[in-house]
């Protein structure tokens, strides 16, 4: 719990807030104080809720926060009963109930942010079943729904370009590049002209082909009609099948219905609906009115200075030290009828908020049970639509599904006869193989055995000339058969042959009906696969936007941090520093191109002038070597102790 409160007082002191709070004067603070403080940190999260609770009721105030609350998911340890006990904690300034609240808030606040923005836009205004029999309360609430729509993926594609890191450079390229495209084109278009009008009868054509390109315009727009046309007709035709569902729920409804259940359920409607037009609605009613009394008279009095300030201010101390007198005598007195009384008061005004709590639950449990009705309605729609069939319930699915079972147990020992098939027809192939082999060796070394002995061939026509000797005999048995014999086998063929259709027609018709119980089980199959990939890919999908919008969350809490240390590891914040570092060594190497270009021209002079002086002392070498030997021709030099003659 100290963890819990040092953190939500080091939030509180830093930017937006900065309230100066320590631990003692944050845990000193009065209960309407501390629904303040969270009242300014909802405020920062949405700006609508900048509110002085002083001048708001607190049943308003609970409301108001219990709803933002909700639309920013926040859920609230414990369990239904707690609920109660996190209302009225809210409504009282509890600090065991504000301060989760505040931590879970300081936490994510940048997060909650984009919710509370998107919730503006995205919460679902849910319209009574009975209002969208209406045609124009359904067209108003479909194009509600399209236009959700629309701004969802609108939001989607604005993050998408907020985190895709396009550059001004880039797009200066695109538009360089599309501007060359253009460029290219009309040169095309001008060359294309050109070469057309050498053609005879050119404006005809051109006239020919300007009308092909409208009437192409033409089918475009009327194939587009047709299709918005079918659309409308589909939307008619779900709407017909909507309003058909319910008059057949009803009718359902009406003939299950028995009189006492119907009298328990109106009696349960006139209670209920009795408590809210005579108890809750006239508490709300007459709060309103005070509100409104409040704010009128508010409004009539004059503006007030700093001296009537301060006048008001006095006056509230006196009657507040009144107050606190009359408080201290009572306790003094301590009536025991009147502590009875106060008792009672409270639990009075316990059990009421309760039946208030319930009433509220009851109002979101039917909410929920209509939209849950609206749901079913819509999926049992789709599925009709998507099959043509109705939704299975009870007994018929239950016949379904051990259909479904005998089904696959027959379709396992079909698939365990056909694995038997292929690994005998596995086999037998494989001893093909073998035997064609080793007919290939056996006739090789035949053929061997031939050659050594010179009688190469002799196997192949022994073969041949057998083959032609049982052909003969056949053709003479076959010419030596009678036509009674060939009758009377022809006799017996076709009754076998009848005897066979009759024995198969029975297997082929089984047969066929397993044909097609053996498609649909593998159309089930490649679609069960079809989905697990899906669900596969799916789940990838999510994985990498997971780590995406977590990189995403870190950055920006990294640039939104007020902490320096933090705020440089930002990658913004990096790459932000390259590009100054870039920019400067930039600056210095055109700097240093400058002065290249500046001192070029002289430099290159100066390095002629060197070259000349170079090539100046080298002929002054060569000339002054020169003289020197002929100078020294006829010389006598003495060296080391030596004469020596130079010629």
């Amino acid at each position: 719990m100290s963890d819990q409160i040092k953190f939500i007082v080091d939030n509180l002191n830093k930017e937006p807030f900065r309230k100066n709070y320590n631990l003692i004067t944050f845990d000193s603070l009065e209960p309407m104080q501390l629904l303040q403080v969270l009242n300014d940190v909802l405020a920062e999260i949405d700006p609508k809720q900048v509110v002085d609770i002083r001048e708001e009721m607190p049943e308003q105030t609970a409301k108001r926060m219990l709803s933002l609350l909700g639309i920013l998911k926040y859920k609230p340890p414990g369990n239904a009963t707690d609920m109660s006990t996190f209302r009225q904690g809210l409504v009282i300034g509890s600090k065991p109930v504000i301060y989760p609240v505040l931590h879970w808030l300081l936490q994510r606040t940048s997060e909650l942010k984009k919710r509370a923005y998107l919730a503006r836009f995205l919460i679902k205004l849910e319209v009574p079943s009975e209002f969208l029999q209406d045609e124009t309360v359904a067209d108003t609430n479909k194009q509600y729904e399209e236009l959700m729509e629309a701004f969802k993926t609108l939001h989607k594609e604005c993050e998408q370009l907020k985190t895709s890191g396009f550059s001004t450079a880039e797009i200066r390229r695109d538009i360089s590049a599309m501007e060359e495209e253009k460029d290219q084109l009309i040169k095309r278009v001008e060359r294309l002209k050109k070469r057309v009008e050498t053609v005879q009868n050119h404006q005809r054509m051109l006239k020919i082909a300007r009308q092909l390109r409208v009437e192409k315009e033409r089918e475009e727009f009327l194939v587009q009609q047709k299709q918005e046309q079918k659309n409308q007709l589909f939307h008619a035709v779900q709407r017909l099948q909507r309003i058909q569902n319910q008059l057949k729920s009803m009718r359902h409804a009406a003939a299950d219905a028995k009189p006492e259940s119907l009298m328990k359920r109106l009696e349960e409607e006139i209670k209920f609906n009795s408590y809210m037009v005579t108890e809750k609605f006239p508490k709300e009613l007459e709060s309103k009115k005070k509100e409104l009394h409040f704010l009128q008279k508010v409004v009539s009095e004059p503006a007030m200075g700093h001296s009537d300030l301060l006048e008001l201010e006095s006056k509230i101390n006196e009657i507040n030290t009144e107050i606190n007198q009359l408080i201290e005598k009572k306790m003094m007195r301590n009536e025991p009828i009147e502590g009875k009384l106060s008792l009672y008061r409270q639990q009075a005004s316990i059990i009421s908020r309760k039946k208030e709590a319930k009433a509220e639950e009851l109002q979101e449990a039917k909410e929920k049970l209509a939209n849950l009705e609206r749901e079913v309605s819509v999926k049992t729609n789709q599925t009709r639509e998507f099959d043509g069939t109705e939704v299975l319930k009870g007994d018929d699915f239950k016949r379904y599904v051990s259909k479904l079972r005998s089904k696959s147990t027959v379709f396992k020992k079909k698939h365990q006869i056909i694995a038997g098939f292929k690994a005998e027809f596995g086999l037998l192939q494989r001893t093909e193989e073998l035997l064609k082999q080793r007919h290939e060796n056996i006739q090789h070394q035949l053929q061997t055995i031939e050659d050594k002995k010179g009688i190469s061939g002799y196997s192949y026509t022994q073969e041949e000339l057998e083959r032609v000797s049982a052909l003969k005999t056949e053709v003479d048995e076959m010419k030596g058969r009678t036509l009674d014999d060939m009758s009377e086998m022809v006799k017996k063929l076709n009754s076998l042959v009848s005897e066979k259709k009759s024995a198969l027609a029975p297997v082929i018709k089984e047969l066929r009906q397993l044909r097609q119980k053996c498609q649909e089980v593998r159309g089930l199959r490649e679609e069960c696969l079809q989905e697990e990939s899906r669900y596969h890919y799916t789940n990838c999908m999510i994985k990498n936007l997971e780590i995406q919008l977590r990189r995403a969350t870190d950055e920006m809490k990294a640039y939104v941090s007020s902490d320096q240390q933090e705020k440089r590891k930002a990658i913004r914040e990096q790459y932000t520093k390259n590009i100054a570092e870039q920019e400067n060594l930039g600056k210095k190497l055109r700097e240093k191109q400058k002065a290249v270009r500046e001192s070029h021209g002289p430099n290159m002079k100066q390095a002629k002038m060197w070259r000349d002086f170079e090539q100046l002392m080298e002929c002054k070498k060569q000339c002054f070597l020169k003289q020197q030997s002929q100078t020294s021709i006829g010389q006598v030099i003495q060296e080391g102790g030596e004469d020596r003659l130079i010629l």
